[in-house]
């Protein structure tokens, strides 16, 4: 087997939407919040430059997002309200800066910008025909439209497995679907404990998603081979005791992690390759940073963004300071380095016998 070095590509962070989904849940709009058609207002062309300004560069000029770092916003005011947008917008999250300065106009032609995006509903009109296959096949094409705004960031845009969601085209819940029985009270309610908030879609939209799902498990038992993943039996190779020795021995790892701490019960919580790759490439760890100002007043907190331009964290109250990194010395602790670092040490035989390891603590 080769390696796993490809795991240090993986992305470490994921976008400013993925961190809202996880932090609390996010609801399709109620019915009192309206899409404008687009020309309705003369902010439109306001709109356009301000989001071509200050969001495109990360969102896309048309607002497909850019999978799996930025999400795409198309719809996004069917998911979060103008206060809440406001608010982001304002502070920042994750990845995303906030922009306090702002001019209110830009912002509010921002806002009204984020509507103008045509319904789904409309291409679900638009798709259908008379022949009940040129139906089913608009309903599913409508409702990859609406999967891909709302579920891809973590089911992938094809349903099948994203950074944080599983493969609903191998999902048990989905292949005993019938006609969205099971799939729907899933959208509508949510597994708050896993992370999946809620969704308030009609009974159409609802519809359109489940045509596309299992669209896409058909198309995926189409393919050759028909083996799409990894199977947790493919990573249950390794020596249990091989891999504990490694894991307090010349693997490090117990400088900073403890199976009775932090890892205990992380076989309960991740299976798989998940664990494989919450192990080689941690995922959401905070990084902490000392920020010392030209004055030399130091500043503690969590890094919230930072790249060659700028840095951004918040310190112990929760709020958020950005500098020109060239304005400052700052010193950042990331934990995940040590990890990095060990890529370039790990044999075949020390992943797999770590793994089985990790795969005892329950």
């Amino acid at each position: 087997m080769k390696r796993f070095q490809y795991v240090a590509l993986l992305t470490a962070a994921f976008g400013v939407f993925s961190l809202q989904l996880q932090e609390k849940p996010v609801y399709a709009a109620s019915a009192l919040q309206t899409e404008h058609a687009p020309g309705s207002q003369p902010t439109d062309k306001l709109g356009a430059e301000a989001y071509a300004n200050h969001c495109a560069i990360c969102h896309g000029d048309q607002r497909q997002g850019n999978l799996p770092a930025f999400p795409p916003l198309i719809g996004i005011k069917r998911q979060m309200t103008d206060e809440q947008i406001t608010t982001l917008v304002h502070t920042g999250r994750g990845r995303m800066p906030g922009f306090p300065t702002l001019p209110d106009p830009e912002l509010t032609a921002i806002l009204h910008f984020l509507g103008t995006t045509p319904g789904v509903a409309s291409a679900a009109q638009a798709a259908g025909g008379s022949a009940a296959k040129s139906q089913t096949s608009g309903l599913a094409q409508a409702g990859g439209a609406l999967f891909r705004q709302n579920c891809a960031f973590c089911h992938g845009r094809d349903a099948m497995g994203g950074e944080t969601g599983p493969d609903l085209t191998r999902s048990k819940l989905v292949h005993a679907d019938v006609n969205g029985d099971k799939i729907s009270e899933v959208v509508r309610e949510g597994r708050p404990q896993k992370g999946m908030p809620a969704f308030n879609l009609s009974s159409s939209e609802l519809q359109s998603i489940v045509a596309f799902i299992h669209g896409q498990v058909a198309s995926a038992n189409s393919m050759q081979g028909k083996r799409r993943g990894v199977d947790v039996a493919d990573l249950q190779t390794g020596n249990v005791e091989a891999g504990k020795a490694y894991f307090n021995g010349p693997g490090g790892c117990a400088k900073c992690h403890s199976a009775t701490g932090d890892l205990a019960g992380i076989a309960s919580r991740y299976q798989g390759l998940q664990l494989e790759e919450r192990m080689l490439d941690p995922r959401d760890v905070k990084s902490g940073v000392i920020v010392t100002l030209p004055s030399g007043k130091q500043l503690k907190g969590i890094v919230a963004y930072h790249d060659e331009f700028t840095l951004g964290m918040r310190d112990g109250d929760g709020v958020y300071h950005s500098w020109p990194v060239n304005r400052i010395k700052y010193t950042i602790d990331s934990p995940v380095d040590a990890h990095v670092k060990q890529f370039s040490q790990y044999t075949d035989a020390d992943i797999h016998n770590l793994m089985a390891y990790l795969q005892t603590l329950r």
